[in-house]
């Protein structure tokens, strides 16, 4: 029986040495880099071995399924007018010397609400992968994108980077989700497109994809078997894609977010690890913290084993219909820690510097526990939380 798998190959002669080391930035090397083409195929079980001999495909998985990091709880926006978002303040953008002026941004996620008030002055480049149309029926991108580079609405400064004046918008999620096939395309569209940085709130759906496997009639251990396969083979196919896109001039970064399956409020034991493509090595993970007596602390809900972490609880950011909203989950702790790596990338740029490794270098290593309340667990928050450029 068919289905569908994505085929990562590149022509240029030697990409493959790219992946025969560890996987950690590469030395950004002279020239335009190895070019990369995601194709989307109908395979056989029995066509795989046979495809991947093939001199230039680099990496091979299954389609699977793809979902909205959803929010943990919606509400009402409680910052009042003339106010700051808390999550801003926390990450020191409100006294940054950088304000994430000529740097690109992309956000893949269910869309944006192009009219809103706190998009004005951004131009931003829209495409949507999925078989909707392109709008934000959802408003789960729409928000994401105010937290990064969305200006001041009712009085409020919710984004990190307001400086940003271009942004790319990929539609990767409609109501049922998404794949990690149109996933792939939407970090290549960006990527070519000139992103910087780009954030992504979204997972991979391995119970859903077990799930399809039973159904369509494999007995419950080799569903499950074939659905571990497929998830390994995506994390490679991921990291690959990371390592190519690394390789070329054009510096690109991925933040992603941890994930929201972890229930401490219920069980302190009940931690997920991050979830996939947060998991695959060459994106940066996000987990979520929030306020409490004597500093910030992890989020319940937050996935732990994450590079840094972000504000995550009660995110006042644009609402779908205009106005502001409240929302919880690394969701919302993802878009801080790309508003901040636009910040770093602006610095950078500036010192003639700017390079994937440079930047992630940055966001990870000026990332600080000072802000977090004692006693939180590292593997929690990993680095600490990602902090904006003082000097």
């Amino acid at each position: 029986m068919k289905s569908k798998h994505l085929v990562l190959r590149t022509n240029r002669h030697g990409s493959r040495d790219i992946f025969s080391g560890p996987l950690s930035p590469p030395t950004t090397p002279s020239g335009t880099g190895p070019d990369v083409t995601v194709q989307v195929e109908e395979l056989d079980r029995r066509e795989i071995v046979s495809i991947t001999r093939d001199a230039d495909v680099v990496a091979l998985a299954p389609v699977m399924p793809m979902n909205l990091i959803a929010p943990v709880e919606d509400g009402a926006a409680t910052e009042q007018a003339g106010d700051l978002a808390w999550g801003v303040r926390a990450v020191r953008a409100d006294t940054s010397i950088t304000s994430g002026d000529g740097i690109v941004v992309a956000v893949l996620d269910t869309g944006i609400q192009a009219d809103h008030p706190a998009f004005q002055g951004v131009e931003l480049v829209q495409r949507n992968f999925t078989d909707e149309d392109g709008t934000d029926s959802h408003g789960h991108g729409t928000h994401c994108a105010g937290s990064i580079f969305g200006r001041s609405t009712s009085g409020v400064r919710i984004g990190v980077a307001p400086g940003v004046t271009k942004a790319l918008i990929g539609k990767v999620l409609g109501r049922g989700g998404g794949s990690s096939d149109q996933v792939v395309s939407a970090i290549q569209w960006a990527a070519e497109s000139g992103a910087h940085v780009i954030s992504m709130s979204l997972g991979m759906d391995f119970p859903g994809f077990a799930k399809a496997l039973r159904e369509s009639g494999l007995p419950e251990e080799m569903a499950v078997s074939r659905a571990l396969e497929g998830y390994r083979s995506n994390i490679m196919l991921f990291e690959r894609l990371v390592l190519l896109l690394q390789a070329r001039p054009q510096t690109t970064l991925i933040v992603a977010a941890a994930g929201n399956e972890s229930r401490r409020d219920e069980d302190a034991r009940f931690e997920l690890a991050v979830a996939p493509p947060a998991a695959a090595g060459g994106i940066v993970s996000v987990a979520a913290v929030g306020r409490a007596n004597g500093g910030l602390v992890v989020a319940p809900f937050s996935n732990t084993g994450a590079n840094i972490c972000g504000p995550g609880v009660a995110i006042t950011s644009a609402a779908l219909g205009g106005g502001l909203r409240a929302s919880s989950g690394t969701s919302m702790a993802t878009p801080h820690a790309a508003g901040v790596a636009a910040l770093w990338a602006e610095q950078l740029r500036r010192q003639g510097s700017l390079s994937v490794l440079n930047l992630t270098s940055k966001l990870v290593g000026t990332a600080s526990f000072s802000p977090l309340a004692t006693g939180v667990d590292p593997f929690d928050v990993g680095a600490g939380l990602c902090t904006a450029p003082q000097t």
